[in-house]
């Protein structure tokens, strides 16, 4: 029988063990949590709580956390508590039999609803740390409870690795798909720059991730220097008689961060990673293009996701044509201004040196820009990293300083997901509707799902996207 334990350490006073003792198929009529709470020196309290049998394991952490711990914090002083949670698997398994294959619904739709940036673990060692972890949680559940989608896309930072230990580091990935899979839903990630640090490994987050067969996340380069979640999946039309995908899906690892277990020989501090699509990725990604137009017959219609967003998206953002994002024809908030780019980094963890970056931008995603342009029936591509902006633009000109002219090719962001990281605006999930008929002609619907159940930023990315008229998207924060 599975223990969860909870261990509360406060300064000078006593711990405070909360056992809560769990049958994966509970015989008992009730489940029984007894929670003792010893404190010093205002005497002893005692709680029993009743919950019926079958909740999972989560579900009551999640109470204890949410119902049971603001109750006990009053006794103490939040400067001089901390919060750890041990021994502690969140995640249930996956139900037997799961079909992994993608397909468009039997009414000829298929919905991605993309989290970026949920920077799970930041702060764990602090009061307000794990909370945030809760309300990010929260945020997953709130749009899934209001969307309903084939596959979830967890595009970038979903853990704040510089802020973990190497202990538990990757046990956050069990609490980030909780929410999915209790909806038994599939999910494929790509990595972020916080999610590779000394004490946090990519390929140990993949790892984990392929314990649920939910995950069809993998690594097709493994080079040195490709990172990990570089990989294709095919999504099937809804009438299962043909071997031919109605639509790709791409992902893409811009690393960034800093090497796992690798410190510099002259500072001592962490060794960062670069921050862009490898040569090598770019090189897999043209000759499985190629391979694939040859299997198949014809170049498939595609979309694509990486965390850091490319130039194209900061040169479009500076512009002086049209003075760049324009509220009613490219809706979305706007405050990261300017955006970071692939390329350019202030650093992270040790490796920072204030307001002057770690490394500028020199063309480094030249050649990953330009195999996406390449790429025949590429319809959009999205893209997180940069929390305070949402908006999505048509790349179809040759923009200011760059060599590169677009071709029509829409570049968008999602909605800061996490209550981790930087930045308050409304926490929300961008919802990705295709159908077998749109996406024939390269149309894509999209909107952002809000913690709060709203929509918002609606557009259509079509032939004449940019030029359509849509509400401007306002700028809420919390």
């Amino acid at each position: 029988m599975p223990t969860l334990s909870l261990r509360l350490a406060a300064y000078c006073l006593t711990v405070v063990d909360l056992h809560v003792r769990h049958s994966m198929v509970p015989r008992d009529p009730d489940l029984i949590v007894s929670i003792q709470e010893q404190f010093s020196p205002v005497g002893r309290r005692h709680h029993k709580v009743e919950y019926k049998a079958g909740m999972e394991p989560s579900h009551l952490l999640h109470l204890l956390l949410c119902d049971l711990y603001p109750a006990m914090m009053r006794f103490f002083s939040a400067a001089s508590c901390t919060l750890t949670i041990a021994n502690t698997v969140l995640a249930a398994p996956s139900k037997y039999g799961l079909n992994r294959t993608l397909r468009f619904t039997n009414n000829g739709t298929f919905q991605l609803a993309v989290f970026n940036d949920l920077h799970y673990g930041e702060a764990e060692n602090l009061v307000w740390g794990p909370q945030q972890d809760v309300n990010t949680t929260r945020v997953t559940n709130s749009v899934l409870d209001n969307e309903h989608p084939q596959l979830v896309v967890l595009n970038g930072d979903l853990i704040t690795g510089e802020n973990t230990y190497k202990h538990n580091s990757t046990d956050y990935i069990n609490e980030t798909v909780q929410p999915l899979l209790e909806r038994d839903l599939l999910w494929a990630s790509t990595y972020g720059n916080h999610d590779s640090d000394f004490n946090l490994s990519r390929h140990h987050i993949l790892k984990r991730e392929q314990t649920w067969p939910n995950a069809p996340t993998r690594q097709d380069v493994s080079t040195p220097t490709s990172g990990v979640s570089n990989y294709w999946l095919p999504v099937y039309p809804s009438l299962g008689n043909t071997d031919t995908p109605a639509l790709l899906l791409w992902f893409f690892d811009s690393r960034g961060g800093n090497y796992y277990e690798q410190t510099s020989a002259t500072t001592g501090k962490s060794v960062p990673q670069p921050n862009w699509v490898d040569q090598t990725a770019v090189d897999w990604f043209t000759a499985t293009r190629t391979q694939l137009c040859s299997q198949y017959g014809r170049d498939v219609p595609s979309l694509a996701f990486v965390h850091i967003p490319v130039n194209a998206m900061l040169a479009f953002q500076q512009s002086n044509n049209d003075t760049g994002v324009r509220p009613h024809y490219e809706p979305g908030i706007n405050d990261d201004d300017p955006l970071a780019q692939q390329g350019y980094t202030e650093g992270q963890g040790d490796v920072t040196s204030g307001s002057t970056p770690v490394s500028t931008y020199n063309g480094e995603d030249v050649p990953f820009m330009q195999a996406l342009l390449d790429t025949p029936n590429l319809i959009a591509v999205f893209s997180g990293h940069d929390h305070g902006d949402d908006w999505c633009f048509k790349w179809d000109s040759q923009l200011p300083g760059m060599s590169l002219k677009g071709n029509g090719l829409d570049l968008c962001f999602g909605r800061h997901s996490g209550y981790g990281g930087y930045g308050s605006w409304v926490r929300g999930s961008r919802q990705i509707l295709v159908t077998e008929e749109m996406v024939k002609d390269g149309v894509v619907e999209t909107r952002v799902r809000l913690e709060t159940g709203a929509t918002s930023g609606s557009v259509v990315l079509n032939g004449t996207y940019g030029s359509d008229y849509y509400p401007a998207v306002p700028d809420v924060r919390e």
